[in-house]
């Protein structure tokens, strides 16, 4: 299989060889050439496979470069129960992303039991074994620049610690995430992490890693790679969860279910769209966002807007305040029909600091087909929800997953299985905890004290070129 770019100007090329570089040199993301088309077969078959297997089966699709046994070594490296070992009591660690029924037909798919409590960590540790591969064969090391609204950061951070030839510089907005958040990255002495809080939004971060990787010569000197969800790898390791999630809430491969996901960067949901091409019976794909609506507003109406770094609101779920979604360009490539030049006129007006109007095109009738729906949630939504969850069901859920559950039970269909995506352990926001349900959750074994850790990193303006300037010192 090729990887080609969404904007349809740089050339094809294999997994290993995108895997490493984040942007495409045209600026556009990597897709796969085609899509994998799954049978009625392979679907019966991939049903009682547990999570590794379940995994080779979908990897092995797209990485079809790297020699079967030992994609199958990575992969059984990765997946395991003392990795994602931090489950609810009654949870089975070897499900690696357990299904958790709240009542018929309205599951949580429990994707936070990870070493940072994120969902990032499904794909996270996964990548960090692929670098790890592809480096020792390549021979090379890799400078690895990332930006963050909360989650991203740590389980990067976690996932590549000490790996050899690898250095990390992380950005992250100053003072917007929450506590537990910014103590579980900035508190890391590994010598290969660097954190930079950028006097910003997440959005200027962001603008950052693409403006660097956009500098060509840069990237090439320095080695520049990628592990936000503009990465591949990210990606297609997420698309797993998708089909494990789809297993365990039905028995046929006639039915059909939908995913609620609380969406900030559209990376997670961007999965489940391409679980969907393949062949996944996934009838609603639910976008749920905060008050940075954003994508709500373009799913209701065709239009795309980011708002600027200026009208980015900071709120209780701060790992979805962002108003710039790098991944929705891979969906639009294919609501355009996989047409590149219209991807690249779309996105100048959006570099442009502009908009785009689908529906004023009459291309925005076609986004049906893809089965999204979408819908906001605002911080008294969150807290009620967080209430409701509690007192309904005994279980504690974080703020994002509060998003999740708001949008999925206000679209959610009596006869279709519902499955929410949860997206981190509500420890990592216990102020909002604190203030729905009166008391602080849980923290696992070890993270008791974490905000006390000596912390190190360094505040900066929002300046590509300072940026620059740090990774030219620290590597």
């Amino acid at each position: 299989m090729k990887y080609i770019s969404t904007r349809g100007q740089s050339p094809a090329q294999s997994f290993s060889e995108i895997l490493l570089g984040g942007l495409a040199p045209d600026g556009g993301l990597y897709l796969p050439d085609s899509y994998p088309q799954l049978s009625d077969a392979d679907l019966t078959a991939m049903r009682t496979m547990n999570y590794r297997e379940l995994a080779f089966a979908v990897l092995s699709r797209f990485a079809t470069d790297i020699p079967a046994a030992d994609l199958k070594a990575i992969i059984d490296k990765t997946y395991t129960a003392a990795v994602y070992c931090n489950v609810r009591e009654g949870e089975n660690p070897e499900d690696i992303t357990p299904l958790h029924t709240l009542e018929p037909n309205l599951h949580l798919l429990c994707l936070s039991n990870g070493p940072t409590l994120a969902f990032k960590d499904m794909a996270m540790q996964l990548l960090g074994n692929l670098f790890e591969y592809v480096l020792a064969k390549a021979g090379q090391g890799i400078n690895i620049l990332g930006a963050t609204s909360g989650d991203t950061g740590s389980s990067a951070e976690y996932a590549m610690r000490g790996k050899k030839g690898v250095n990390v510089f992380m950005l992250s907005p100053h003072g917007k995430m929450s506590r537990f958040q910014t103590a579980q990255m900035f508190s890391l002495q590994d010598p290969n992490i660097h954190n930079i809080a950028i006097k910003g939004v997440f959005d200027d971060c962001q603008d950052i890693v693409k403006a660097v990787s956009n500098d060509h010569a840069f990237k090439a000197d320095y080695k520049i790679g990628a592990v936000n969800s503009i990465n591949w790898g990210r990606i297609s390791a997420q698309i797993i969860y998708y089909f494990k999630g789809y297993f365990a809430a039905t028995t046929s491969n006639d039915q059909q279910v939908s995913f609620a996901v609380p969406s900030g960067n559209f990376g997670n949901v961007c999965a489940g769209h391409i679980a969907r091409m393949m062949g996944l019976p996934i009838k609603h794909l639910i976008v749920a966002t905060n008050e940075n609506d954003v994508l709500d507003e373009f799913f209701k109406t065709g239009v795309y807007r980011p708002r600027g770094a200026a009208n980015t609101y900071h709120t209780s779920s701060p790992s979805m305040d962002i108003s710039k979604a790098s991944n929705f360009e891979r969906f639009i490539y294919d609501l355009a029909g996989q047409d590149g030049s219209q991807v690249r006129a779309l996105w100048t007006k959006i570099e442009q600091g502009g908009a785009f109007d689908l529906a004023a095109q009459g291309l925005f009738k076609e986004v049906g087909k893809f089965g999204f729906q979408s819908g906001a949630s605002s911080h008294a939504h969150r807290i009620e929800m967080i209430r409701k969850i509690w007192q309904q069901y005994g279980l504690m859920i974080d703020t994002h997953t509060a998003d999740g559950l708001q949008v999925a039970l206000e679209l959610r269909e009596a006869d279709v299985p519902m499955l929410v995506l949860e997206t981190a352990l509500p420890a990592k926001f216990e102020e909002t905890i604190q203030e729905a349900l009166g008391q602080t959750p849980m923290r696992p074994q070890g993270m008791e004290q974490l905000e006390r850790l000596p912390q190190r990193f360094e505040v900066m303006a929002a300046d590509a070129e300072a940026v620059k300037r740090f990774i030219q010192t620290h590597i």
